[in-house]
């Protein structure tokens, strides 16, 4: 048994998830690796279209219609949850063992049922427990979030925007899910509102031993909670690091860029912006994704850089690290290729 096997929880390799559209394949998610330790968080940090709830989608299957190619290896556990049909993974993996919370929480909420009905819904699939049963533990699940007793028996349009985050949490935690995943869960937001949820979700953290991905593209939210960061660009991780490292020390240039956009409390270093777009995910360019945009670009730019693995943990994306990198995972096979082969 390795070490990945005793410490983490989680392990996504090589996650590919394209969508078909009449001008091509989108590459959302484009050989995608990185680890969720237990009872840490990991963030997801990138720009808006980098692939982070594509990502999102492909580790609890929740695919539209429009699938190109999906392939990759997650485990859960050890177990190689890929490998199971939709039926047992609906059944035993989503909501049971990988719960979710959305984007903006009014749109997850139906809107002609009570939000105790809904939370208490996923707990009463498996058929276990009575309705009374089920509403007591989703009243109990309130009290953890902080949401009054007297609105489970409200509507979401009833309740404010924290509140209905609050409720989109309790939801995630009713079946008592060894992993959470976050999906923006304070974009839209008030800035006192987002510490609260922040502040929750640490509580949970150390409390409960909980395991959280939280996509994000805030990156001064993401670090109160961040154990580990992994950077999201053009639908591939480009660093994965500590969290520590990271927000002192970023290795990959668009890290650094993110980074240099924050506003900062003390000094007088401005915030700075990221040149040019990003580029389409129907055509890639070839090499590295962000050279286009990048100020140390040089000439081996033009070929795509392996991940190279660093003396102290840290795996970076990028030809500026190969020569103090201990080690280089090889590229995957290109898309074109694991088709060919499927």
């Amino acid at each position: 048994m390795n070490n990945n096997e005793t410490t983490d929880l989680l392990r996504v390799r090589d996650l590919k998830l394209h969508f078909r559209v009449k001008s091509g394949a989108v590459q959302a998610v484009d050989g995608v690796n990185f680890d969720l330790p237990k009872n840490q968080a990991t963030v997801i940090l990138g720009e808006s279209g980098c692939g982070k709830s594509s990502l999102a989608k492909a580790i609890l299957r929740l695919l539209p219609k429009n699938v190109d190619h999906y392939s990759g290896e997650v485990f859960l556990n050890n177990q190689d949850i890929m490998k199971l049909s939709d039926e047992q993974f609906r059944k035993d993996i989503r909501w049971q063992r990988i719960a979710m919370v959305p984007q903006a929480a009014l749109n997850s909420l139906n809107p002609v049922m009570r939000v105790g009905d809904q939370v208490a819904e996923p707990i009463l699939l498996d058929g276990k427990l009575t309705k009374k049963e089920a509403m007591e533990l989703a009243l109990e699940k309130f009290d953890q979030v902080g949401v009054p007793a007297d609105f489970l028996y409200r509507y979401a349009f009833e309740l404010s925007g924290g509140m209905r985050q609050r409720v989109a949490i309790a939801m995630s935690l009713i079946t008592e899910p060894e992993m959470v995943l976050l999906d923006e869960p304070t974009s839209a937001l008030d800035v006192l509102t987002q510490a609260n949820i922040m502040n929750l979700l640490k509580r949970f953290k150390a409390e409960k031993k909980a395991s959280f991905i939280l996509i994000t593209h805030d990156i001064a939210t993401s670090s109160e909670l961040a154990d580990n960061v992994a950077v999201m660009y053009a639908g591939q991780v480009v660093e994965v690091s500590d969290a520590h490292n990271f927000f002192t020390e970023p290795l990959h240039p668009y890290s650094k860029a993110l980074m240099d956009s924050v506003p900062r409390l003390y000094g007088e270093m401005q915030p700075d912006f990221i040149s040019g777009q990003p580029p389409s995910l129907l055509k890639p360019p070839t090499g590295c994704r962000f050279a286009d945009r990048c100020p140390a670009r040089f000439e081996r730019c033009s070929d795509e850089p392996p991940v190279f693995n660093m003396s102290d943990g840290r795996k970076v994306k990028c030809w500026l690290h190969e020569s103090d990198s201990v080690s280089a995972e090889s590229n995957p096979d290109t898309w074109e290729e694991m088709y060919a082969k499927s």
